[in-house]
């Protein structure tokens, strides 16, 4: 039968009354320094690991176990063990349950020399016939059980279980110094490790990343078994899991409503929520078959929820306050990284979109561009280019064809850059266009100047005073073998010739700028082999690294050079003159030229018979 034994003091032996025999005195020496080396460890592990060599000095035993209580569960579990058979490490044991449970309930060691005789005893090792279960005793309260076993019967000795009781007190306290001092060191690394990971977390933009390594640190703080990240919709009011480890598949897909079980519970009231028996609780929705625990803590960013970090566990209060501290300092930096990357993500998406719609916007401006001059057009070469400084640019030219034997040519810089300066150049293009064209249907014969005078007041009338527009618009004759011009800011044209290479004065105040603005025409004989050059101030304007300016001199030298070549040859040549004088300095505006020559021989053969006429007015 099972002994329930408790001494005060060590019994005198035999032969020595009044006082203490020598073995008792060996027994004495004995658990002294047993105490000393016990209370000397602070590794939990190593004292667990030591306990089976101390106790050997004292008795004989085949099997041994150190069950510690685990206060939450209330359940005793083995934390170390020799001689036990694999897979006894996961059995729980409740107190009152088999001679271990009872020695923790009782608080008193409790032998059973002989365990066929003893109805409670738990048939775990083979081959034992005695056993002798020790509490561990700490401030009047058990805290764990040291359990001998031997395949001896009668192997414990009254005396030897005094000294293991006494022996046992002293590990108690061990445990208890280890633990604490496995708890200061757990709680450095802890904080140690949270700003580790506050520091990796701030440098991650990319939301999936983000989510993946937060599931992999939280292991490195909590041994979890199901582990998921909810992050809350605010246009939808729903929390949807994001990122789930040893979730089922369906889990991942569900929306729940803020409010809504534990999580939008959480969510709802922005506190941590802990359920020890989830069974128990009518907040929680069951999601997975064997969940008996769960705890959710919210990410907060100041009064914002924008998620939860959601941990389930199989087994009944698995949870501590110590994990809800943790995981609530983790989340604090885990919730400003989320909703950073959150945003990231929008921009990038935003960034996206507008790179969609720039695109498009840009293929729409090429496409407003005349490709080439209308081919009815004989005895003309004509060319152009632009390069805009942005996506889109201010800069615009085109090519009328109204009547046979003729071209008009316009080319024009609006102010400002960027998407407001094309939309406006869009409007102007329009214009230009509109005012050409509608000589088919009225008996007014307009010219250029006339043309221009009926945009300002258009532009004017619809008050963008921080935008305006220089054009230059030029009416090519070939039949009368003359070209009329009047111009509104941009930057003189060029004519070259055999005789020379220069500008012609045209001046002009930009479209849009003052009401009611008058405008000159300048007419110009044309002949065979004769260029003219249409520019934006982004040609001469062009800087290089020392902010020198390209200028006009620069350009009508590039364009002497280039005088006998094709009209797009001539452009090119320009282009490659400038970007080789700007180097790698940045380029600041948009650039457009537009070259036309005069190619048809039987306008030169006109020329030749002449004997007077209009000339170039052409600035040297």
């Amino acid at each position: 039968m099972t002994q329930s034994i408790d001494f005060d003091v060590m019994t005198p032996g035999d032969g020595e009354r009044g006082g203490v025999s020598k073995s008792d005195r060996q027994l004495l020496t004995t658990l002294f320094a047993l105490g000393r080396e016990v209370t000397s460890v602070l590794d939990l592990a190593e004292l667990y690991r030591k306990l089976p060599g101390l106790i050997a000095r004292v008795t004989d035993f085949h099997a041994f176990a150190v069950y510690v209580l685990d206060e939450r569960q209330g359940r005793l579990r083995i934390a170390h063990a020799e001689g036990y058979p694999p897979g006894s490490r996961s059995l729980r044991l409740s107190p009152g349950q088999g001679l271990v449970g009872r020695a923790a309930a009782d608080g008193r060691p409790l032998l059973a020399n002989d365990v066929s005789k003893e109805p409670d005893y738990l048939r775990i090792v083979p081959g034992t016939r005695a056993e002798l279960a020790v509490p561990l005793r700490r401030k009047g309260r058990s805290i764990g059980v040291l359990n001998l076993l031997s395949r001896n019967l009668h192997e414990f000795t009254p005396a030897e279980v005094e000294t293991l009781r006494i022996f046992g007190a002293a590990v108690a306290t061990a445990i208890e110094n280890a633990r604490l001092f496995e708890s200061e060191r757990r709680y450095a690394e802890t904080i140690s490790t949270l700003a580790e990971i506050g520091r990796e977390l701030a440098g991650i933009l990319e939301l999936d990343h983000l989510l993946e390594r937060i599931a992999h640190r939280v292991r490195r703080l909590i041994e979890y078994r199901t582990f998921g990240i909810l992050l809350v919709d605010e246009d939808t009011g729903e929390i949807r899991m994001r990122h789930a480890v040893r979730y089922n598949e369906g889990t991942a897909a569900k929306a729940l409503k803020i409010g809504e079980g534990l999580v939008g519970y959480a969510v709802l009231h922005k506190t941590p929520v802990v359920v020890d028996d989830v069974a128990a609780d009518p907040r929680y929705i069951k999601v997975m078959d064997d969940v008996q625990s769960e705890l959710v803590v919210p990410l907060l960013v100041k009064d914002r929820c924008v998620g939860v970090f959601d941990l389930e566990s199989p087994e009944r209060a698995s949870f501590t306050q110590e994990h809800v501290e943790v995981l609530t300092s983790l989340a604090a930096s885990a919730a400003v990284a989320i909703d950073n990357a959150r945003l990231y993500e929008e921009l990038r998406r935003s960034e996206e979109r507008l790179a969609g719609e720039v695109a498009f916007a840009q293929r729409i401006q090429r496409a407003l561009l005349p490709a080439a001059p209308p081919r009815r057009v004989k005895g003309v070469d004509v060319a152009a280019r632009f390069e805009p400084a942005r996506e889109l640019g201010g800069d615009f030219y085109d090519f009328l064809a109204l009547e046979p034997h003729t071209l008009s040519v316009a080319v024009a810089d609006v102010s400002g850059k960027g998407v407001p300066a094309a939309l406006y150049g869009a409007f102007a293009g329009e214009l230009v266009r509109s005012r050409t064209f509608r000589r088919r249907y009225t008996k007014v014969r307009t010219g250029p100047a006339s043309i221009l005078e009926s945009m300002n007041t258009i532009l004017h009338e619809r008050r963008l005073e921080n935008y305006y527009c220089t054009l230059c618009y030029a009416h090519f004759d070939f039949r009368r073998r003359s070209v009329t011009l009047s111009n509104s800011g941009l930057p003189y044209p060029l004519h070259a010739s055999p005789e020379g290479c220069g500008r012609l004065q045209a001046p002009g105040v930009p479209l849009g700028s003052l009401p009611g603005t008058t405008y000159d025409e300048l007419t110009v004989e044309l002949n065979a082999g004769d260029v003219f050059v249409f520019h934006t101030d982004g040609i001469t304007e062009t800087m290089n690294a020392s902010g020198e300016d390209f200028g006009s001199e620069r350009l009508v030298a590039a364009v002497c050079r280039n005088r006998e070549r094709p009209a797009q040859a001539i452009a090119d040549a320009i282009f490659e003159a400038v970007d080789d004088f700007r180097g790698g300095a940045e380029q600041h505006d948009d650039r457009t030229v537009v070259v036309l020559k005069i190619t048809g021989q039987e306008q030169e053969s006109r020329s030749r018979e002449r004997t007077g006429g209009r000339r170039s007015n052409r600035v040297r």
